[in-house]
């Protein structure tokens, strides 16, 4: 098989080795965080650390049923179920499904938050503030998950940013032997692939759940491919310095 300039990984000057390593191993370490931010943030969609089919729905397509169709409604079900009595959590449900009416806040809903919500809520860092009003409205709201302008920002950043991680993970790759010239085509074009589908996937789990599976599919697919183009990289620009050098017999004599 020809390599592309005649040059293999293997044979590159050691300058450019160091200039690629470095580069694969600061994406690897990217990726790699990458993956623990999607498993704190849509990963805990649901409640529970990990990457399930309801963290996607969820974070997308939001939750949309009769029972807890808001957050606050959620949370008061889920998480915070042991933090309230039974009247006080009752009294903040029905609030939420008879649309949130303003007018109850002050003489209903806020004393109630202050009373039982306010000791961590108003104190504790991270913790919504939910004797503000605002806020309060905010969580009651149904659950429609990601709006369209946020989509819109996120996937014009994604196709733009990691297209250019892929185009430089594959462009070295490109200097790999021992593939054919088809499967090494295919797998510097799979990230690609992946990552228009991991996009698409986003806008049609927005409007239809079932097709939260095409996100998790795409982002599995286009992280082994570029894992096994990463490695097979480093493996044969290092391998060959722990080899053992071979003595020509000739050189003996």
């Amino acid at each position: 098989m020809k390599e592309i300039n005649n040059i293999a990984l293997a044979d590159l000057p050691l300058p450019i080795k160091s200039l690629f390593t470095g580069y694969l191993l600061v994406i690897g370490l990217g990726l790699l965080m990458a993956g623990a931010q999607i498993m704190l943030t849509h990963g805990m969609a649901d409640g529970k650390f990990d990457l399930s089919v309801d963290d996607i729905v969820y974070s997308y397509h939001g939750n949309r049923d009769a029972k807890n169709a808001s957050k606050l409604e959620a949370k008061l079900n889920g998480s915070m179920k042991e933090n309230a009595p039974p009247e006080v959590r009752l009294a903040m449900i029905k609030w939420v499904r008879a649309g949130a009416p303003e007018s109850e806040w002050e003489t209903t809903i806020r004393p109630l938050v202050v009373e039982n919500c306010d000791a961590c809520h108003a104190n504790i860092p991270g913790l919504s503030n939910i004797s503000k009003k605002e806020v309060m409205l905010k969580l009651a709201a149904v659950d429609n998950g990601a709006s369209i302008a946020s989509l819109t920002r996120v996937s014009h950043i994604h196709l733009f940013g990691i297209a250019f991680i892929f185009f430089f993970v594959g462009w070295i790759f490109s200097f790999a032997t021992g593939f054919s010239t088809l499967g090494k085509s295919l797998l510097i074009a799979t990230p690609f692939a992946f990552l228009i589908i991991d996009i698409v996937s986003w806008w049609l789990t927005k409007l239809e759940p079932g097709f939260a599976w095409l996100v998790i599919i795409s982002g599995f697919g286009y992280s082994l491919a570029s894992t096994v183009m990463i490695f097979s990289s480093l493996y044969q620009m290092w391998a060959t310095l722990f080899r053992p050098k071979k003595i020509d017999p000739a050189s003996l004599q």
